[in-house]
This record gives structure tokens, C-alpha cells and sequence, in this order.
């Protein structure tokens, strides 16, 4: 199934870049297609895709960068290409009981959760998705789409270096002001760190991202909005050892909000706060900045 391509789209060479409804925003997204000499790929196919009503040319390949509800939803629109995921997140494809062990929620959330992927996010299961690893190789031709991996977001979260584009598709290390994401079962706070890192080590031409930013041509732009959205996590430290001036349990950090602002979350909010303030705690107590002072009660040291 196949559309035409719009004057929101953009294209360098052979790289189309899907611009997502309102820039991509969260439940949207940007999604990239590369058509090479002997074949053509779709990366993370989003829901502005099923809005659209598919790819704008025939894919042989879905190349999604991880299992996340967003970015593999518009799958069904890509006719017979095989899927393709990082082998540490083709549970989350293979199975809706592998996919919701990527988000751990609690069993009262887990339910609502599921029905709303099936309903607004289209989840059908793909056992039949192959696996890929760091470095693997699409050859596409005179073009090829080669693997990164860059772990925090999800174990296998990838990003995509389009050769000899210089276009480095980063996935969801998106660039945006809500910052790094690291609030499930299946995320790491420090290997979101060294990912980006990486990433800063990484030259290319074209930095593209499924969120928000969509484009940011130049590596000198790019780090600087790279620093900007690394600083989110220091600032979330911040205010956690500020608030742990007094002492304060996880369930009131829960309650007080260090990723949502309070009234404005989704229904996963509280498990994606005690997330990422557990993350953060074990830290901070690992490296000397908070102290246990008595179970499950903290105080900034």
C-alpha cells in the first residue's frame, strides 16, 4: 500500500523523512524511508502513517529501532516486508506478554494499557520479525542503512546511520525539551547516558529524530541541542535532592512529579515516575548524595 509523498516530507537523496502530525509529536512521529538501487526500507513506521495511508513507495523491509507501541504501529501498512528489531527487544514484537514485560507496569494499569495499544497503536504480535545486532548491515544497493545501538530508552533501542548519505536517524533520542525517557522495566538510566555519549561521536550531515525536532541539519546544531536535552536528567537530579532536603518517601516523589507535570500525564504516569525515581535514588545513594534513613524513607546526604 502505497501514498504519495507530501510537501511536509522531506528528502536528501535517497532519504525520505516523513514529517509526523504536529512535528511528530507523542503518539506521532517521524518516520524515514530509503530507496537504494536494489531494494527499500521504512524505518519505525509511525501512526501518521496509517494516517496517510501508508508508505510513499513500495518497502521491502520495516526496520523498527525499538519496541515501543509508537514506533512499529503502522507496520500493517507495509504489505509484505519482512520486520526487522534488535534481538534484545524482539520479545516486545513477538508477543503482547513480551511487550508489556518492556513496560513492567502493575497489573491494574497492565490491562487498560493493553487494550489501548490494540485500540489506538493497531499491536498485532510479529514473531515472524528477524533480528539484528550492533553494526548489521542493510545493503540497499548504492545506499545502505547500517545499525546503531544506543541501549537506556529500551535494551535494544537503535538508532540508523544512512550511508553515504550522512543522515544518523537517533530514534528517541529525540532532542526535546520532555528530555531522556527511561521510565520502564526495559530502561537504563547510565546506558541512556553512555548512549548519548555515543552519539556525540557520531558525524554526520543530517541528524534525524521520530520526535518533535524532526531534522536538525549539522553536527554543531545537533550537539548543542544534544546538550540540552542531556541537561533534563541533571535537572531532574536536581530537583529530586532538593525535594530530599526534607525526607520523603518514593511514594511522595511518586506524587510529586520529576517527569509529568502534575494534571497532565498519561495513565502509566506513576509507574514511569516510581520508575525513574527508583533509578535515580539508587544512584544518588550508590554515589553518597541521599542516605536511607530509615526503610524506603530518604534524605539528601
Amino acid at each position: 500500500m502505497t501514498s504519495p509523498w507530501l510537501e511536509t516530507d522531506r528528502r536528501i537523496g535517497p532519504v525520505g523523512v516523513l514529517m509526523g502530525t504536529d512535528s511528530g509529536k507523542y503518539p506521532n512521529g517521524n518516520s524515514v524511508v530509503v530507496q537504494g538501487s536494489e531494494g527499500a526500507v521504512i524505518i519505525d513506521p509511525s501512526l501518521s502513517l496509517v494516517e496517510r495511508g501508508g508508505p510513499p513507495t513500495d518497502v521491502d523491509h520495516v526496520l523498527v529501532s525499538h519496541a515501543h507501541e509508537d514506533h512499529f504501529c503502522g507496520a500493517h501498512m507495509c504489505g509484505e516486508a519482512a520486520v526487522h528489531v534488535h534481538r534484545l527487544d524482539h520479545p516486545g514484537l513477538a508477543s503482547m506478554a513480551g511487550f508489556m514485560d518492556v513496560y513492567g507496569m502493575p497489573p491494574d494499569v497492565s490491562a487498560a494499557w493493553e487494550a489501548e495499544l490494540i485500540d489506538k497503536f493497531f499491536y498485532v504480535p510479529r514473531p515472524d520479525a528477524r533480528t539484528f545486532d550492533d553494526g548489521t548491515v542493510f545493503d540497499l544497493g548504492d545506499v545502505s542503512v547500517r545499525v546503531i545501538h544506543l541501549p537506556g530508552h529500551t535494551r535494544g533501542h537503535c538508532g540508523f546511520m544512512i550511508e553515504p548519505t550522512g543522515v544518523f536517524f537517533v530514534a528517541d533520542i529525540d532532542l526535546s525539551t520532555f528530555g531522556p525517557y527511561y521510565g520502564d522495566h526495559w530502561s537504563d538510566l547510565e546506558d541512556f547516558e553512555r548512549s548519548i555519549e555515543a552519539c556525540r561521536h557520531i558525524d554526520a550531515q543530517h541528524y534525524v529524530t521520530f520526535h518533535h525536532k524532526g531534522i536538525v541539519d549539522g553536527r554543531a546544531d545537533f550537539l548543542t541541542a544534544l546538550d540540552k536535552f542531556a541537561d533534563v536528567i541533571t535537572q531532574r537530579e536536581i530537583r529530586m535532592l532538593a525535594y530530599l532536603a526534607e525526607p520523603h518517601s518514593l511514594t511522595e516523589m511518586v506524587a510529586h512529579r520529576f517527569v509529568y507535570r502534575p494534571g497532565a500525564a498519561p495513565i502509566f504516569a506513576d509507574h514511569v515516575e516510581a520508575t525513574t525515581a527508583k533509578m535515580h535514588i539508587t544512584r544518588l545513594v550508590r554515589d553518597g548524595g541521599v542516605v536511607e534513613i530509615e526503610s524506603g524513607v530518604y534524605r539528601a546526604a
